[in-house]
């Protein structure tokens, strides 16, 4: 039966009763009296010099208070990065300055260039179209490759080129990776993009500033991950505010997937306004902004190479890859090609040699950075890519050459220096192969070839490594941040919890699966646990919610801040019981002196530790409140298998996904309908990625998919039916839960898989592809069987399943 309470129950989320009902308080619902509007004057060219910027009319316009430009912020620092890159020949990367206003050019379509503050939002909009910019156009480069090139226009006039750094790992492994090649009785060889995303929330972001002359307090309300990193860069790096008069406020977040990790300009310029103007400024991005202002996710190109002997076994991968940072460095940027990505380049397989390298390229587009994954989709689609092509030139099963290079022995060392503690990779894939009936997939197949379809069968292996860690390792990484997390729990008299944690909820649902942690440690019923998130005022310095940490992380400082009250109610209760703390025991939230029947309930024991009366105060200070500090020993490594049935029409390259099997080890599970409904996420953000969704720039770096009438999200009849399991468990061993991220696995593991499928289906028509670039549009797939290759690599409009211009312009079905 499952249980009804604590750690492996499923009750129900406790936020999503305030948000169903209409009663949940978002940044863009916090309206400070005397408030002022900001808009921003942002570029319509990708690259240009800035001779001047006019903004007497808008100046002299109602309502307007104070315009805005670059000039205001002489002496204010540029939005710093969070993380640096060392190259091949170790030499630091190159880091431009990232102004809050353009100065000097602008770099990219969005780049804001003026704000103009004023009573209303409309009429600092009217005052903004009302800005006169002189610009010359310079050439934009928008290919990264071309953007390498000799003589190429560059981005930043101070820098030597547009190449950011030239990273190479492991570098001591570089001439035996090439050796190994060399001798390999086959290679298999492929060339392949990972598309540029948005990340789309379902909130844009918002940002208001406040400022109090009295104290010379600074708070800024925003729609933020991780809000004391924010306080952290923004105060000490980019406004020069010491960090006890600012305060960040993240309140409830209507998703992130990343993008709202990042320090933005928008979030200092409210805050810098907010002083100079000794008012608060409310900035509400629209969604037409949204696309040219949030950072974007992926775009990698990549050529990698695998190496097998003439016993299918692996023996050496080697990738080279390209990676867009766009025009400045955002906050982790630098990391996720890197240290997110190449660490991750052996999957679950026992390769003994492995070399990635990677360039990190500015161009004149929108800044690249942490998107669902960061880094662990990437080396997975390339890997995943790899094998099962690897198997189709074979000959051979495509899961039986998986399994055959599995890891089956744990701890395990990688090649790229991490170390695996635990996995189960062939209990995945059998419970996988279960799940999907594999045996009855040929009868499948028929079936849809009566009608004219042609189906296909994809699977996918993964790992990823989630909870970054630890900050001793990463520090000599690049990191420029400590990775820990932190938890107060704070005992009232009456024995009800407030538990203040540094990790942000944006959706995962961490105030249901937190307090059922601690409720179930000390035995008490969960609504006596109020979990308290996103103000830096209330809870103790933090790194925030991302890369699946925060129950990891996040959990194991709560757990180890609880372990604490424990003890100390344990004594308490000791000397209320005249028994050593030794000797008691806590169970469903009754204290007993062991082998004896003295009990004392819980909140017995926490009146007494505010009312002072039966035990020493000079052995025992009164109060029952801890603060503990969690940095892990290493990553957690959640790992899978997927699959996937697609069918295609020939007639008009149309993919259809009909199922979609998940099964994934996450250790421990707190909360297994928290922990689908993760999955679920992920897979239909994968979905999108491999069919649907294309952030797309012209030659002249004009963004192509600028609205929801040209990025095609995915809707409900996209996807299928989810069969997800996380039955598979192999417990972390070096966090207390026990516990593995979940949140990110779904959109690692199904690009791949519906590549895969896609792949299969064709070849069983006869129609041997051997690849095609995400998004798999009916134009491209139709034109792949057509035997011709629609430009795969340079940019191209976002396409859905409908026919768009591009679709067109390769000649695929009208």
């Amino acid at each position: 039966m499952p249980k009804d309470t604590g750690i492996g129950a499923s009750p129900k989320r406790r936020e999503d009763v305030r948000f169903l009902t209409g009663k949940g308080r978002y940044t863009d619902d916090i309206n400070v009296a005397g408030q002022a509007h900001v808009v921003f004057l942002r570029s319509d060219l990708a690259h240009g010099t800035i001779n001047g910027i006019d903004t007497s009319a808008a100046e002299a316009m109602d309502g307007v208070i104070r315009v805005f430009t670059a000039a205001d912020f002489d002496g204010v620092g540029g939005i710093p990065c969070g993380w640096q890159i060392t190259d091949r020949q170790g030499n630091p990367m190159q880091e431009p300055k990232h102004p809050i206003l353009a100065e000097g050019k602008v770099r990219h379509v969005g780049d804001p260039i003026a704000a103009v503050v004023a009573e209303t939002a409309s009429q600092a909009r009217d005052a903004a179209e009302a800005i006169v910019p002189d610009i010359s156009e310079l050439p934009a480069v928008i290919d990264m490759k071309k953007a390498v090139a000799e003589g190429a226009p560059k981005v930043h006039d101070d820098l030597t080129s547009n190449l950011c750094y030239d990273w190479g790992f492991v570098e001591e492994n570089r001439d035996a990776v090439d050796q190994a090649i060399k001798d390999a009785a086959h290679v298999t060889t492929l060339e392949l993009v990972n598309n540029r995303l948005v990340a789309n929330p379902m909130e844009p972001r918002v940002a208001v500033g406040d400022y109090s002359g009295h104290d010379d307090h600074s708070t800024l309300y925003t729609t933020s991950q991780n809000p004391h990193v924010i306080r952290l860069l923004m105060g000490a790096f980019v406004l020069g505010i010491p960090e006890h008069k600012l305060r960040v406020v993240a309140p409830d977040v209507g998703g992130g997937f990343g993008t709202k990790i990042f320090h933005y300009a928008e979030e200092a310029f409210c805050t810098f306004a907010a002083k100079q103007l000794e008012r608060p400024v409310k900035w509400t991005s629209s969604r037409s902004e949204a696309f040219m202002s949030d950072a974007h996710g992926r775009d990698h190109v990549t050529k990698i190479e695998l190496a097998l002997d003439a016993d299918h076994n692996f023996t050496a991968i080697r990738t080279e890859t390209y990676a867009n940072m766009g025009a400045y460095l955002s906050t982790f940027a630098p990391s996720v090609p890197t240290w997110l990505h190449g660490t991750l380049m052996a999957g679950n397989y026992k390769t003994p040699l492995v070399y990635v390298n990677v360039k990190a390229v500015f161009t004149n587009t929108v800044p690249v950075d942490a998107y669902r994954g960061a880094g662990r989709p990437e080396a997975t689609f390339q890997l995943e890519r790899v094998v099962d092509k690897a198997a189709r030139e074979l000959g051979v099963d495509p899961v039986e050459l998986r399994r055959k290079n599995f890891v089956t022995e744990f701890p395990y060392q990688t090649p790229v220096a991490v170390e695996y503690d635990t996995g189960d990779y062939n209990a995945t894939m059998d419970k996988l192969v279960e799940m999907i009936d594999r045996d009855g997939f040929e009868a499948r197949r028929k079936e849809s070839e009566s009608r004219g379809k042609l189906r296909g069968l994809g699977v996918n292996s993964y790992i990823e490594a989630c909870g970054i860690a630890p900050s001793s390792l990463v520090g000599q990484l690049g990191a420029r941040a400590g990775l820990y997390e932190s938890a107060t729990v704070r005992v009232n008299a009456t024995g009800g919890l407030v538990v203040m944690t540094g990790s942000h909820s944006h959706g995962q649902g961490h105030e249901t699966s937190f307090a059922q942690v601690v409720a179930d440690m000390i035995g008490i019923a969960e609504d006596q646990v109020e979990i308290v998130h996103g103000d830096t005022d209330r809870s103790p310095m933090g790194m925030g919610t991302y890369g699946s940490r925060s129950l990891a992380v996040g959990g194991s400082a709560m757990v180890r801040a609880t372990e604490k009250i424990i003890a100390k109610a344990k004594k308490i209760a000791g000397h209320i019981l005249e028994a050593g703390d030794e000797d008691i025991e806590l169970k469903d939230g009754t204290f007993t002196v062991a082998g004896t029947d003295k009990t004392l309930a819980w909140g017995d024991v926490t009146l007494a530790a505010y009312v002072p009366h039966n035990y020493p105060l000079e052995d025992l200070e009164p109060g029952l409140e801890e603060t503990a500090f969690y940095d892990p020993n290493n990553f957690t490594y959640p790992a899978g298998a997927y699959a996937c049935e697609v069918e295609v029409d020939p007639e008009t390259g149309k993919v259809e996904v009909l199922a979609f099997a998940a099964a994934d080890d996450f250790g421990n599970v707190v909360n297994p309908m928290i922990v689908e409904g993760q999955v679920h996420g992920g897979l239909a953000q994968g979905i999108g990625q491999a069919l649907l969704e294309n952030c797309a720039y012209d030659e002249n770096g004009q963004l192509l998919s600028a609205s929801y009438m040209d990025y095609a999200m995915p809707r409900a009849h996209d996807l299928p039916m989810f069969q997800v399991d996380h039955s598979c468990q192999t417990p972390c061993t070096h966090n207390p839960l026990g516990v593995k991220g979940c949140g990110e696995a779904g959109a690692i593991g199904s690009p791949p898989s519906i590549v895969n499928g896609v792949i299969d289906a064709l070849a069983s028509g006869g129609f041997d592809v051997g690849h095609i670039d995400m998004p798999l549009t009916p134009a491209r797939v139709w034109h792949a069987m057509q035997g011709g290759a629609p430009n795969q690599g340079a940019a191209q409009p976002a396409a859905g399943s409908d026919n768009t211009a591009y679709d067109r312009s390769v000649g695929g079905p009208a």
